[in-house]
């Protein structure tokens, strides 16, 4: 079965010149690629080790089994609340980690499971986080939506549609700010869905990231649907990375693990060094409804859903790669989903051996220097306390 190929499509609104080149399917790319924002632009040549393909190939197979795993706790009762599955979008946070470092600042929203992993949580984190257990990734304070991970400058899942861009862009200012003069800076990525790209606070952030030159990118994951609109449905420009207008724009193939990379890779440089602020749009593809409480298919239907899978799935487009290059044979990339899938079940096991937080710890991680005397509005005589702290 023939794969699509990675495109990378860059802009300039200087020259309004756009270049289209093809990764090809081979240990080192050649690209061809006009000048961006009179700018180099990326290398013109990819190159990509076994150790590198089959390091993204185990990643993209845990992350998609832990989504798995997700699903079916959910539908088992032992997940409440919200649930946003990453499951289709794995090249994207595995492309992105590849070409950054944790001293850049990562935030998104609340499709947050994947880049969690990608930034240093475990399975066993993320999955315990999701069941109100302490040895969550945030001692099960915030659910699916609100997963951290502050020693490698991941701010989180933001559950407020488009509430982390301003909040990327103030850790950008601070990236700058704190900079030694003529250094590279620490880049910070906001990551947003094509559904919150048309909110006000993206572009009032925009506009003063470019004011003042921060090294911040604005990251739309463009999924295709926003909860449940086509992006066709819901906005006027449907070339995301063409919105900067005045700040140039980057769009890839969030279906190819080294397309992310490569765009990434260059992005990065172009804003450590000094040059402002970039719009990415990644192209890419959930499986999954806009949650869990979405079955996702009375807006698009079954076959659609089917045909992405069979004709630009990520891992199986890697894996033909890997093949491809005589790098694994099929059967021994099928014991790395094997082995992904047994992983990913003993980390839930260990993750349902966790325990809630005893009730003492509502007093705790909040901005307040002495015990409240109310819990929303609750008056502590009549709490569960009878008018006693444990504290």
């Amino acid at each position: 079965m023939m794969r699509q190929r990675s495109i990378f499509t860059f802009h300039s609104w200087r020259t309004n010149v756009r270049v289209r080149f093809a990764l090809a399917d081979a240990d080192t790319y050649d690209i061809t690629l006009e000048t961006l924002y009179n700018n180099t632009g990326p290398s013109q040549k990819t190159t990509a080790t076994k150790a590198e393909l089959m390091g993204y190939y185990k990643d993209m197979n845990v992350i998609r089994r832990m989504e798995i795993a997700c699903d079916n706790e959910y539908k088992a009762r032992n997940i409440r609340g919200f649930c946003h599955l990453y499951d289709g979008q794995e090249a994207v946070c595995t492309g992105v980690e590849a070409a950054v470092t944790r001293d850049d600042d990562w935030i998104t929203s609340y499709r947050c499971h994947g880049v969690a992993y990608s930034r240093g949580c475990t399975v066993e984190e993320i999955m315990a986080e999701q069941f109100g257990y302490s040895n969550g990734v945030v001692k099960g304070k915030g659910g699916s939506m609100h997963l951290y991970k502050k020693d490698s400058n991941f701010w989180g899942g933001a559950a407020i549609v488009g509430a982390q861009v301003p909040v990327g862009v103030g850790i950008a200012f601070a990236n700058k700010y704190q900079a030694e003069e003529g250094e590279k800076m620490n880049v910070s990525m906001s990551f947003y869905g094509d559904g919150a790209a048309n909110q006000g606070q993206c572009w009032e952030a925009a506009n003063m990231a470019k004011l003042w030159g921060l090294p911040a990118l604005f990251v739309i994951e463009n999924n295709e649907y926003g909860m449940g609109t086509s992006t066709h449905r819901s906005s006027a420009l449907t070339e995301y990375y063409q919105q900067g207008n005045i700040i140039p724009g980057v769009q890839c193939d969030g279906m190819d693990v080294l397309a992310v990379r490569e765009c990434f890779r260059y992005a990065k440089d172009y804003a450590a060094s000094g040059n402002g602020p970039m719009f990415i749009e990644v192209k890419t593809y959930r499986y999954h409804g806009h949650s869990m409480s979405d079955p996702g298919l009375s807006y698009r239907d079954r076959e659609e859903v089917q045909n992405v899978r069979a004709q630009r799935d990520c891992i199986a487009s890697l894996q033909d790669r890997i093949v491809g290059q005589g790098w694994a044979t099929e059967e021994e990339l099928k014991q790395v989903q094997k082995d992904a899938r047994k992983f990913v079940t003993a980390e839930v096991k260990k993750a349902k051996q966790g325990s809630e937080l005893p009730l003492h710890e509502i007093y705790t991680d909040i901005y307040h220097k002495e015990i409240p005397e109310f819990i929303r509005g609750a008056e502590m005589a009549t709490s569960a306390y009878n008018g006693k702290s444990t504290m």
